[in-house]
């Protein structure tokens, strides 16, 4: 049992559905073929019984009916009862008391012993089997028996071409069942074997070569393959998606690397000896350190993408007032205003992450203006939701710009932008944010107008 476990376990897929419903079916065709058999061969068994009985019965009934002044013209003059003896190949016989023979009808099979009365016998008579029936009988004053002996040959020989036909037409059955196991199999298998193909493919490959399953069937392989392609799609958006995260956070460090690296051959070569050059050199250094340490903690934050956690809340207005205190320190020509209608439910969302959103969102106001930097900032309650509005007068996005301010490094202007200063990952983290608490931000934008951030957060059941 053991090898044929092994057996199975280290064949492809194909064979074993092949073997699996080739066996199945013959098995199925075995169990119905001995139901059968056993079901005929009881069925034809009694048949053969009700035979010989209603010889036995005929025979003594006309027999008695005769009288003792019976002849054997009377008896070849019942035609009928000796054509159904001849036509079973039965053989009839009548005994004395004593167990002489006086008379024999059909003489087609041997004697029988006289031992058992009234029961139908299973017997091998010259090495036949056949049914034996004795029979007492009184005819005035004589007294004798009766032994009717049915053959069972034509039975046997009934059988034996039954079970002849069933074991042919089961090893026929088996060979069909596996060719069209083995079909099926094969037609079935396809699909799969072009998903193995495609799979080899990106796994030898990667994404360089389109990915092309032309399984349209809706069954569950075609669901398979909609899943794998979808997430193909997904995995090979991603890898595109890092490799231009990489390319872009490689260049994004080479500049300021570059920078620190000019100053500092500038100071080994003459620039030590000079104080003004020595000091400008390492303020750009410190501000150029200072700059890829601040994206290299963005990067760790968008790379850690921590789990929510479903205990968290914050204050809105708490949080706001406290982000629009620490900016106005920094930015003291900032003109900041907060509005909020009178109820203000707690939100579902760390006062972390809130802080860093609206802070993002707000430095940016400030950044990207050029004149004197007016943001108004709006709470409202909308049913289960909390709507944060920030609107500022800055140098504003164009509009086919906008679906694309929360890629990573993403710079609208890239010169203006280098001046100005950032990482071109704030943005990025806030929809981070927003999409790890199931929040919504829509972005409009008029250019030299301003721009308006129109989020929504979930409340706090």
């Amino acid at each position: 049992m053991k090898k044929i476990r092994d057996y199975l376990v280290n064949q492809s897929l194909q064979r074993k559905w092949m073997l699996t419903s080739s066996a199945v079916i013959f098995f199925s065709y075995t169990i119905i073929c001995i139901v059968v058999y056993i079901s005929l061969h009881t069925w034809l068994i009694n048949d053969e019984q009700s035979k010989i009985k209603l010889t036995s019965d005929d025979l003594v009934s006309f027999l008695e009916s005769q009288g003792p002044d019976l002849t054997v013209q009377q008896i070849q003059q019942n035609t009928g009862l000796l054509k159904a003896i001849v036509d079973r190949d039965q053989t009839v016989r009548m005994y004395n008391v004593d167990g002489i023979e006086i008379l024999s009808i059909n003489n087609t099979s041997k004697a029988a012993p006289l031992s058992v009365m009234h029961e139908i016998v299973e017997m091998t008579i010259d090495k036949k089997d056949a049914f034996v029936i004795n029979e007492p009988i009184q005819l005035g004053f004589f007294k004798g028996y009766i032994q009717v002996v049915h053959p069972l040959t034509k039975f046997q020989s009934l059988m034996h071409y039954l079970l002849t036909a069933m074991l042919i037409a089961g090893v026929g059955g088996l060979v069909l069942s596996a060719s069209i196991g083995y079909y099926l199999a094969n037609y079935l298998m396809k699909p799969l074997h072009a998903l193995r193909s495609s799979m080899k493919t990106v796994m030898d490959k990667g994404f360089n070569e389109p990915i092309q399953l032309s399984y349209t069937s809706h069954d569950e392989i075609g669901d398979l393959l909609k899943m794998y392609n979808a997430m193909m799609n997904e995995l090979q958006i991603s890898f595109t998606k890092q490799q231009q995260f990489v390319a872009d956070a490689s260049h994004e460090l080479r500049t300021p690397i570059q920078a620190i690296e000019g100053h500092l051959s500038l100071l080994k070569r003459w620039g030590k000896d000079d104080p003004e050059i020595l000091e400008e050199s390492i303020d750009t250094s410190l501000m150029e350190i200072a700059r890829m340490r601040k994206m290299i903690e963005e990067l760790l934050e968008l790379a850690r993408r921590e789990e929510k956690d479903i205990k968290s809340e914050a204050n809105a207005v708490a949080v706001l007032e406290a982000v629009i205190e620490e900016t106005r320190l920094l930015h003291p020509e900032a003109r900041i205003s907060l509005s909020k209608d009178e109820e203000i439910g707690r939100l579902f969302i760390t006062e972390n992450a809130l802080s860093q959103i609206v802070r993002n969102i707000m430095e940016n106001a400030i950044r990207y203006c050029e004149k004197i930097p007016d943001i108004q900032i709006s709470l409202s309650v909308s049913e289960k939701e909390v709507v944060i509005k920030m609107e500022d007068n800055g140098i504003g996005i164009a509009e086919e710009n906008i679906p694309y301010i929360f890629d990573r490094f993403y710079r609208v202007d890239e010169a203006r932008n280098r001046q100005i200063g950032g990482t071109g990952l704030g943005l990025s983290i806030t929809k981070m944010l927003l999409e790890k608490y199931n929040c919504s931000v829509e972005v409009k934008s008029v250019k030299n107008v301003g721009t308006v951030f129109l989020m929504k957060f979930p409340l706090k059941n």
